[in-house]
C-alpha cells in the first residue's frame, strides 16, 4: 500500500529540488524525510531520484510517476473534503467541472466573484463530448457540473442560461453586408447567408457544431425543396472556439462559436430559418444525494443570476420559455 504522506514527500522533493528545502517545507527532520523516500522506492520497486551532493534529480521512473502522484494527492484531498461535507452537511469545498469553453467564459468569471466565506473551489475540465464509458464528471467525484448536457437521472439540476451561437468575422468581411435585425434588435446573419463562405468551427459533438449542423441541414432542406442552388459549405475544424476566432481574424472564414468575443472581431448572432437567434441551453447538475445539495442548489441560483448580469436578461431560461 502506498503511503500518501510519502507521496507528498516525493512530490515536495521533486518540486523543491533538495531534501533540506523539502524538509523545511514539510517541517520534518531530513533523516525522517529520507527514510520516507527510501521506503516509498522500496514499495514501488524503483528509484525515484538520482542522488548527487547537495541536490537530487528525478530519475526516468520519477519523472514518469510524478503526474500520477500529484493526481493521487488531489483525489485524496477531494476525498477528505467530501467526507467533511458528509459530516457537516454543508459545502466547505466545491469541485466544479465544465468543458474548456464553459470553464473560460462562465465558470472562471463566476469563481472570481467568490467571497472569502464561500467554499474553496477546485475547477476541473470535463469533456464536451459524452464519455465512451457513459460516466460523467459527477460519477468521478465532482460536486457540480456545468455544461450543455441536461442532468442525467438520478442527478438533480436545472438550466442556468440560454446562450446564443455567434458568427465572428473581421469588420471588412463581405458577409456583414447581409446583416439583418433579429428579435430584440439583435444584429444577425441567417445560416443561409453563411453557406457561401468558409465556416470555421469546432469538431462534431461540441455545442456550437451540433447546433450549426442541425440548422444547416434544415436550411439546405428548405432550399432543396425550392429547387434553389445550394452551396455546400466549406467547414474548417478548429480545436477550440478560440482557435476558430484566431483563424477568422486571419481571414480564413467565418468563426461560428459560443465563446466570448476575441481578437477585435465583429460579432453577429446566427439566425435560424425563421429569423430567430440560434441558442443552446447551459445546465448545472449535482448528485441527488449530495449531503450539501441545498448549498449546491443555492450556488446554482447564484450562477444563474450571475449569467443574467453578464450576458443580459434574454439569457434567463425562465424568460426564454
Amino acid at each position: 500500500m502506498v503511503d500518501l504522506r510519502a507521496l507528498r514527500t516525493f512530490v515536495t522533493v521533486a518540486d523543491l529540488g533538495t531534501v533540506s528545502a523539502a524538509a523545511d517545507e514539510l517541517r520534518i527532520a531530513q533523516p525522517a524525510l529520507s527514510r520516507q523516500i527510501v521506503a516509498l522506492e522500496r514499495d514501488l520497486g524503483t528509484s525515484l531520484f538520482e542522488r548527487s551532493p547537495g541536490r537530487v534529480r528525478l530519475s526516468a521512473a520519477g519523472r514518469s510517476l510524478l503526474p500520477a502522484a500529484r493526481d493521487l494527492l488531489v483525489r485524496a484531498g477531494q476525498f477528505r473534503d467530501r467526507a467533511a461535507s458528509e459530516a457537516a452537511g454543508r459545502l466547505t469545498r466545491l469541485t466544479l467541472a465544465a468543458p474548456a469553453t464553459t470553464l473560460a467564459d462562465v465558470v472562471a468569471p463566476f469563481v472570481a466573484t467568490f467571497a472569502p466565506e464561500d467554499p474553496v473551489p477546485t475547477v476541473l475540465e470535463s469533456s464536451a463530448v459524452p464519455s465512451p464509458d457513459g460516466l460523467t464528471a459527477l460519477d468521478r467525484g465532482a460536486d457540480l457540473v456545468i455544461g450543455p448536457v441536461p442532468p442525467r437521472p438520478p442527478a438533480q439540476g436545472r438550466a442556468v442560461a440560454v446562450l446564443p451561437v455567434w458568427a465572428d468575422v473581421p469588420s471588412t468581411h463581405p458577409v456583414l453586408a447581409g446583416s439583418v435585425t433579429g428579435p430584440g434588435r439583435v444584429l444577425g446573419l441567417a445560416v443561409t447567408r453563411l453557406l457561401a463562405h468558409p465556416l470555421i468551427t469546432v469538431p462534431p459533438g461540441f455545442t456550437a457544431r451540433t447546433v450549426l449542423d442541425v440548422e444547416i441541414q434544415r436550411s439546405q432542406h428548405d432550399l432543396d425543396n425550392t429547387e434553389a442552388a445550394v452551396e455546400r459549405p466549406t467547414v474548417l475544424e478548429a480545436s477550440s472556439g478560440t482557435v476558430a476566432q484566431a483563424l477568422a481574424a486571419a481571414g480564413r472564414g467565418v468563426a461560428v462559436v459560443t465563446d466570448d468575443p476575441r481578437y477585435g472581431l465583429t460579432r453577429r448572432a446566427v439566425l435560424d430559418r425563421d429569423g430567430r437567434p440560434l441558442r443552446f441551453r447551459l445546465f448545472a447538475s449535482w448528485p441527488h444525494d449530495h449531503p450539501a445539495r441545498a448549498d449546491l442548489a443555492a450556488m446554482v441560483d447564484r450562477l444563474a443570476a450571475f449569467l443574467v448580469q453578464r450576458y443580459g436578461p434574454d439569457t434567463d431560461p425562465a424568460a426564454a420559455r
